[in-house]
């Protein structure tokens, strides 16, 4: 049938289901396309190519007896190498757990099983996760598939470099400050960060529990090209498990609102690019339409809940990451948190405690809003994309990366779900609009991320097409 890979992983998935394409057909080509990519791209640090080769024919045979299919039946899928796969080793991009093996899924992972997605290769992620570009010294640096200097985000920059390049349809990927939505603004895809505990977080191998705030914030997504394949795998990953007690039972389909949208351009001193403020007038005007009513109002200040993020997170990383950061981290990974704590206010205890409990007014005061506008625009990143070695040119590119941010650490701090999607470009790279909803509403984001795309279409056909005329 030729170039499957453009697929988008409810297409194939219905294809298969309709017998119109096999399981192993829309693998072979998939992998095809990861081994005309990849090398240049390291964005699959570790293949599992032999084995989803076997899985793919499995699947067949379920298709040919006439089986009950999952909604993900013989869809690629790929795994950020931070989390576990039960026989793989988790480094998490640091050399000295190399050899950190998974007795266990994690559960995101058994419901992608469930689901009838195979597993094709594990994607690469910058040390400890804890970078908003992706190279490491185990695995070395992902590029972007737009091209060099570009970032391809971080952490899960190998997810969203996978999805650009038509590596699969979907890739896993996790975000505590931007970790799903940096690599899909720098790559021009899309995801949703969904709201906090709305994912299962448990990881076996794991040395010790995270901190109370990075168990919150950090949270599992995907990244795709297509709002009806981050809506599908989603669904399928937010339920509830028994070795995360904090996991919901939170149905995805919540009541009907009223279809208003807030939009903003507020960067709390810094200055909104040109370009990307035009990209959100134009998300606006696609969404209204496509029906909504859309206002451009004040919303509370996200700045507070920045400001927030930054010094309780990494008040908390000081206590907890910061010893095994000297002990096996880089030189570079520890010049970047060396920035990272100048920049901070690390708080005290009393302090530490009061800061909690201000960011619970902080999360009331956005909920009250968000109960009027239901969604809200607003810009992602402030300016163009960095590039890939931006965070490592000392103190003051450091300290811009965060100002211009603070739409990405801030939603984190704050819980909310929000999406991000690729539309256009400013100063010549991937830029993107986020999306932020109620509490559990990602079903919400989806619609809008989904009317967009439509009006929009999708930036990786540009890539593709640059990609053909050489």
């Amino acid at each position: 049938m030729g170039q499957l890979w453009k697929l988008g992983a409810a297409v194939s998935a219905e294809k298969i289901r309709s017998r119109e394409i096999a399981p192993s057909e829309l693998m072979a080509d998939v992998l095809a396309r990861v081994d005309e990519m990849n090398p240049a791209l390291n964005a699959i640090v570790l293949s599992h190519a032999d084995r989803a080769i076997e899985q793919a024919s499995v699947a067949d045979d379920a298709v040919v007896r006439g089986d009950e299919l999952g909604p993900l039946h013989g869809v690629p899928v790929t795994i950020k190498h931070n989390v576990d796969l039960a026989g793989d080793p988790n480094p998490n991009g640091v050399p000295a757990y190399a050899d950190l093996m998974a007795d266990e899924n994690h559960p995101l992972v058994d419901r992608l099983h469930e689901a009838g997605a195979i597993v094709i290769g594990r994607t690469n992620t910058p040390e400890f996760s804890m970078r908003a570009t992706t190279v490491n010294p185990l695995h070395g640096r992902t590029h972007n598939p737009w091209g060099d200097p570009i970032s391809p985000g971080g952490s899960s920059g190998g997810a969203g470099a996978a999805c650009a390049a038509g590596m699969g349809a979907i890739h896993h990927g996790n975000d505590i400050g931007g970790s799903l939505r940096f690599p899909s603004m720098a790559n021009g895809v899309m995801t949703v960060k969904p709201s906090s505990y709305r994912i299962p977080v448990y990881n076996g191998s794991a040395t010790a529990e995270r901190g109370p705030l990075a168990q919150e914030i950090s949270v599992q997504g995907i990244i795709a090209r297509h709002a009806a394949d981050v809506r599908l795998t989603t669904r399928i990953m937010a339920q509830p498990d028994p070795r995360d007690p904090n996991s919901p039972p939170v149905p995805w389909d919540g009541p009907e609102v009223p279809r208003r949208v807030a939009v903003t351009y507020e960067g709390a001193g810094y200055s909104l690019h040109p370009e990307i403020r035009s990209l959100i007038e134009q998300a606006a005007d696609q969404l209204r339409d496509a029906g909504y009513e859309v206002d451009e109002v004040e919303t509370p200040p996200i700045i507070d809940a920045a400001a927030g993020w930054f010094s309780t997170l990494t008040t908390e990383m000081k206590h907890l990451l910061d010893a095994p950061l000297r002990q096996f981290g880089s030189d570079t990974i520890q010049q970047i948190f060396d920035h990272y704590f100048e920049m901070s206010n690390l708080l005290e205890m009393r302090d530490h405690i009061v800061a909690s409990g201000h960011r619970t007014a902080l999360k009331r005061e956005w909920s009250r809003f968000l109960a009027t506008y239901p969604l809200v625009i607003t810009p992602f990143i402030l300016r163009p994309f960095f590039d890939w070695d931006d965070d490592a040119q000392g103190l003051d590119a450091v300290r811009d990366l965060f100002d211009a941010s603070i739409w990405s650490t801030g939603i984190n701090y704050l819980g909310l779900p929000a999406g991000v999607i690729g539309t256009g470009f400013a100063g010549g790279r991937p830029a993107a609009v986020q999306i932020v909803g109620q509490r559990w509403r990602e079903d919400l984001i989806c619609d809008a991320l989904e009317a967009i795309e439509v009006r929009n279409g999708i930036l990786a056909t540009e890539l593709w097409a640059r990609e053909s005329h050489g």
